[in-house]
This record gives C-alpha cells, structure tokens and sequence, in this order.
C-alpha cells in the first residue's frame, strides 16, 4: 500500500479535526503518499479546535508537503494521475450537498471532480449536524453513485442533535482500503 497516492481533503466539521488529522498521522506511518487538500473555510478559520495556522502546518508537516488550497491547484490532480483514491474527512453536509448535485467551487469538490476524471473511488467521512434533515437526500444520491464510498457511521448524540451522523472515523483506513477494490465497508449505518 505505501506506493498508494492518497488525496485527503479537509471540510469545515471543526469539531471533527482531531480525528481525521489522527488518521493522516496513522496513513503517514503506514507510508501511504498523502496529497492535503483543504476547503477554503478549513484552511482559513480559526475555531476554539484550534488556530487555522497551526492546524496547516501540523498537517503539512504530516504530508511533507503544501496544502492544496484553491480551485487551480485542484485541478490537475486528475488528468495528472495524482492520486489514487480520495478521502474526504470530514465531509460537511454542504460538501456532501455540492458532490451530489456537481457543484464545483471549493478546492475539495474540484479535487473530488478533478480525481472522478480517471473512475477513481471517493471516500466520504461524513460529518454533519442534519445529515438525517435536510442532508440526508444528498447522502442517499452519493449512497447511489458509483465510486463514491463512505466510512461508516452513527448518530453521535441522537438525544441533543437527532439529525446529525459522524462517521467512525477509526474506520477510515479499512473503509479506504476496500473502497480502493471498489467495495463499500459494511455495515454502513454502525
């Protein structure tokens, strides 16, 4: 696996960070080459999960390498064979709703669209409060089309936020892994 190209695009589920930045650090151990793509809202807004500066260089000390952060530095990633699979954790429900319905005007859908280019898998490590509202007919359309996969996930805290799902994102390798044999993870919902 350590001659994988693996594209990992970053959304804007602040609260998610931490556990998608850790499963970078576990690809990088595992010699996987890692290309970082950020949202422009992920790579420029600081949150009380930290301040953007140090969340770009933490990340880009992990993939020796800079952050891909506009639409034009997006775009080659396909036609020149970049990656292999890409993963996007976390996936927003606006970036969700954008993959779905072929909006392109983040660097991480251009990404997604720039790497389908080659019928390369998509993995989606959704992270959103109304993924069971007004998301869930976007996450039910990428459910359905072919090369997208998704990292399984659960309602996190179905009592104070019954609509939002976050993936298990300590399931993001496995899930990559069989995505790039074009097999879903099962099961999806955990």
């Amino acid at each position: 696996m350590s001659s994988v190209k693996v594209g990992f695009a970053l959304c804007g589920s602040f609260c998610t960070f931490e556990k998608a930045i850790t499963q970078m650090e576990r690809l990088a151990e595992k010699d996987f080459r890692l290309i970082p793509i950020m949202s422009y809202n992920a790579f420029s807004t600081s949150t009380r999960f930290g301040k953007a500066e140090d969340i770009r260089k933490r990340i880009e000390e992990i993939c020796g390498r800079s952050i891909i952060s506009s639409i034009s530095e997006a775009e080659p990633l396909g036609p020149k064979g970049m990656t292999d699979i890409m993963v996007v954790a976390p996936c927003t429900g606006n970036t969700a709703a954008k993959l779905a319905n072929a909006v392109t005007d983040t660097p991480v859908t251009m990404a997604v669209k720039s790497h389908l280019r080659q019928s390369k898998p998509v993995l989606l490590s959704i992270a959103t409060n109304d993924a069971l509202g007004a998301s869930a007919q976007n996450i039910g359309k990428l459910l359905n089309t072919r090369h997208f996969y998704f990292v399984p996930f659960s309602q996190d805290d179905p009592v104070r936020k019954p609509n939002s799902l976050v993936a298990d994102f300590d399931l993001l390798i496995p899930a990559m892994e069989l995505a790039l044999s074009e097999k879903q993870l099962q099961p999806v919902i955990c």
